[in-house]
């Protein structure tokens, strides 16, 4: 059949559209976002920049496939998670939408762990400052005023859901990141609501990834320049719509990203908390499915902005590190924005330790990219004997590109991993995945395959490796217990 699929994801950074036919991708465009930060610690977006980058990123995923655009005839989403958009009446913006990577809200995580001490068992994980609830909780104490006119919340990408189509949606996935599901219920958790001062009210109805949730608008439509009419999906949050993009659609999956931020993702066909190390376990798109997360806020962000600091691209960082001398390189901690797993320490900063005159370029260079290998084996120990992976463990996303992050990786988790040609796309081709299943083009046991393999890295003992790994720990609590 001839059918497009559209798949958007509404990143952090920049909106990104991807065509598929019978699976396969024949176009993509993208467009940037701007991040706002109005105090420290603060992250927003104007919402209106959301629906400009949509529609610019479409066109050009249009133009790049080279395809009529009344061949397309579904379109699912993908998205940002934990973000609050705030709605008052006939669905208008009250204020700039607050991110996943805003901290404005640690004291209202405090008060809403104190007044539902197992929230961590019904909703996945403590709460964090990155999740939707506690930024509720915040407006309501320092933005009374608009906390006062809210009809609707939403998340990021169902916003987007909400101008295609009219309607009110969201995901399970989605709302999985927000502390208002019931993970084993898949449902909006009525105790979790009332603990964080909300009304039940201004939530959407929930779906799984391939449900419709309307139809798209002739406003819509005309502003992308396709028919109107055709089916909206659900669609899934972004780490979710990530694992479709390699095929973790069954129980076992697992794969490692890394990208701006890093996780360490397994599927189960149960619901499987583990609050005490902060791996969030959180349903998955599709009926039946959960997964487990380690989700760390760093990724391979702390290349990026260590090449900032040496004014060099992340490319002669990586050419740097491969001349170090092992028995020079000091310790780094990644937390340039705080952690997650396996931590929940927001406060937590970056810092090098053991620095001295015959430390040069190439080993603090090392040293970045041994925090990457700890700090995702820090993940792996938080999951404890049951993460058990058959195989080499997929990596995807910018870090994966490098020989030396993998290789290094595979030490120090002591088994392989491997480079993928799959998931290059990312979360916009899992929604347009999704897009296709709900369209009958393939079915949902079809999302699950063995992404190929490019490049397999199997462990190397390296003692030293070892020991900066031990020191590594024991530098992350002496900081801590100084702060």
């Amino acid at each position: 059949m001839n059918i497009v699929a559209l798949g958007i994801d509404l990143g952090t950074s920049a909106v990104k559209c991807v065509l598929t036919r019978n699976g396969q991708v024949i176009g993509t465009g993208s467009f940037d976002l701007r991040v706002s930060s109005p105090q420290a610690g603060w992250s927003e977006q104007d919402p209106a920049d959301w629906i400009d980058a949509v529609q610019r990123a479409a066109q050009s995923a249009i133009q790049a496939a080279k395809i009529s655009a009344q061949e397309i005839g579904g379109i699912s989403l993908s998205g940002q998670m934990h973000g609050a958009v705030i709605l008052g009446a006939d669905n208008a913006v009250l204020r700039p939408a607050i991110l996943w990577n805003d901290n404005r809200s640690i004291a209202e995580c405090a008060a809403l762990l104190q007044r539902l001490p197992n929230i961590g068992e019904i909703a996945g994980v403590p709460p964090l400052p990155g999740f939707t609830a506690p930024k509720l909780m915040w407006l309501k104490t320092h933005e009374p005023e608009v906390f006062a006119r809210i009809r609707t919340i939403l998340l990021p990408k169902d916003y987007i859901a909400l101008w295609l189509s009219g309607e009110r949606s969201c995901d399970r996935s989605d709302a999985a990141g927000t502390l208002w599901l019931d993970q084993s219920a898949r449902a909006w958790g009525p105790e979790l609501i009332a603990a964080s001062g909300i009304d039940a009210a201004w939530l959407p109805p929930l779906h799984d990834g391939c449900d419709p949730v309307g139809t798209l608008t002739r406003h819509a439509a005309d502003a992308l320049g396709i028919a109107a009419d055709i089916p909206v999906f659900a669609g899934g949050g972004d780490a979710a719509a990530g694992a479709l993009s390699i095929g973790a659609a069954s129980a076992g999956k697992c794969f490692i990203s890394l990208g701006t931020s890093g996780q360490l993702l397994v599927v189960d066909n149960a619901y499987r908390p583990n609050p005490g190390q902060y791996v969030h376990a959180f349903c998955h798109t599709l009926p039946g499915l959960w997964y487990r997360m380690a989700a760390m806020l760093n990724g391979a962000r702390p290349l990026s902005w260590f090449a900032g600091v040496l004014d060099c691209s992340v490319t002669e960082l990586l050419e740097q590190a491969e001349c170090a001398n092992p028995a020079r390189v000091p310790l780094f901690l990644p937390y340039l924005t705080g952690e997650r797993s396996p931590h929940g320490d927001p406060d937590i900063r970056a810092a090098f330790y053991d620095l001295d005159d015959a430390t040069g370029r190439p080993e603090m260079c090392r040293a970045v990219v041994e925090a990457i290998a700890f700090m995702m084996r820090d993940a792996r120990d938080s999951f404890g004997d049951s993460f058990a992976p058959l195989g080499p463990i997929p990596v995807i996303g910018g870090g994966s590109r490098s020989d030396l992050v993998l290789q290094t990786l595979a030490n120090a988790l002591d088994h392989s991993v491997a480079r993928t040609s799959g998931g290059a796309e990312g979360p916009a081709f899992g929604a347009a995945l999704l897009a296709e299943v709900g369209l009958g083009l393939r079915s949902i046991d079809a999302l699950s395959f063995d992404t190929p393999l490019t490049d397999v890295f199997e462990p190397c003992y390296d003692p030293l490796l070892d020991l900066r790994l031990a020191r590594y720990r024991k530098f992350y609590q002496t900081l801590k217990a100084g702060i």
